[in-house]
This record gives C-alpha cells, sequence and structure tokens, in this order.
C-alpha cells in the first residue's frame, strides 16, 4: 500500500504524495523580479587568443553564444519541465575574455510576474557556454565548463539573494 510522502516544506514541485506538479502561482503578487547567473568556460590559451582576435573560421563566437542564451531563456519552460512559461522583459547575456584561458558568461533576466527567473537566467548562461563549446570544440576538445551558479536574485516572497563569493 501507498503511504504518503511528507516531502521538505522547501521542494514546492512535489505534491503530498512525491508527485511531480508545477506550482500553482495563481494568487500570487505580481513583483518586479530579476535573477543573474554565471558560467565560466575554461579552455587553451591559444583558443581564447583566437577567439579574441576574431580569427575563429565559423565567426564571432561570442555574438552566437550571446543569441544563444536570450534564445534559451526565452525558451526555458520547453527545457525544463515544471517552469512556467514567462513573459521575460529583459534578457542580457554578457561573455568577457578571462586571460589567461577562460570566458566568463553573465547571464541577467528579469520580468513583472508572479514566479522567479532564476532558472531562465541559469539556462542562458549554460546554453550559452555550451555554444561557445561547440564553436570551439574543433580546435579545442579540452574546454571545460565551470561555476555554473545563480549569483543573484531579487523580488518575491523570498526577497534578495546574493552570492557571497566568486572565483
Amino acid at each position: 500500500m501507498n503511504q504518503p510522502f511528507e516531502p521538505a516544506p522547501a521542494l514546492t514541485h512535489l505534491d503530498s504524495r512525491g508527485n511531480a506538479h508545477m506550482v500553482d502561482v495563481t494568487d500570487k503578487s505580481e513583483t518586479r523580479r530579476e535573477a543573474m547567473a554565471e558560467a565560466w568556460v575554461r579552455m587553451k590559451p591559444e583558443t581564447l587568443n583566437l577567439i579574441n582576435a576574431g580569427g575563429h573560421p565559423k565567426g564571432d563566437v561570442f555574438a552566437v553564444a550571446r543569441v544563444a542564451g536570450i534564445m534559451a531563456a526565452k525558451r526555458t519552460h520547453e527545457l525544463i519541465p515544471l517552469c512556467h512559461p514567462l513573459l521575460l522583459t529583459a534578457i542580457s547575456v554578457e561573455l568577457k575574455a578571462v586571460t589567461p584561458d577562460s570566458v566568463r558568461i553573465v547571464a541577467t533576466c528579469s520580468l513583472k510576474g508572479v514566479t522567479g527567473v532564476e532558472m531562465e537566467a541559469l539556462a542562458a548562461a549554460s546554453i550559452a557556454a555550451l555554444t561557445l563549446y561547440d564553436m570551439c570544440k574543433g580546435v579545442d576538445r579540452s574546454m571545460q565548463i565551470d561555476w555554473v551558479r545563480l549569483l543573484r536574485k531579487a523580488g518575491g516572497r523570498s526577497g534578495l539573494y546574493q552570492l557571497e563569493q566568486t572565483p
């Protein structure tokens, strides 16, 4: 016989029986919400030099990764099963070369709505990193993606979250 499952209160995507479900946000108040996430891509210094010099045979690596990150943020609800579709009002994806061997990606998403945008910012940073990897794998298969994490989130019932340390 199935026993009722009592999840921890923080696991909002599980019902009282332990089944996954989409959180009901019908009665939540609309507020301004923003989230910022980052990802790092580590590579050979020669690969970073090639990107910086604009000499990559596939074109502007940062521009393509930026657009991919923006597209991912807009489609997060299609990638992560229990995410709500959101009407994002702003998406920013910034890529910065960090010598000698890294690219830091910072994605920021915002809206006025009833649920947060953390997953959209994380998706944007992640997909931008994966796109950078995809574009450069022909010259450097040893690249690695690190530090995909939430840096900041503001708005909603839980208020402000700010990561205390960054690499």
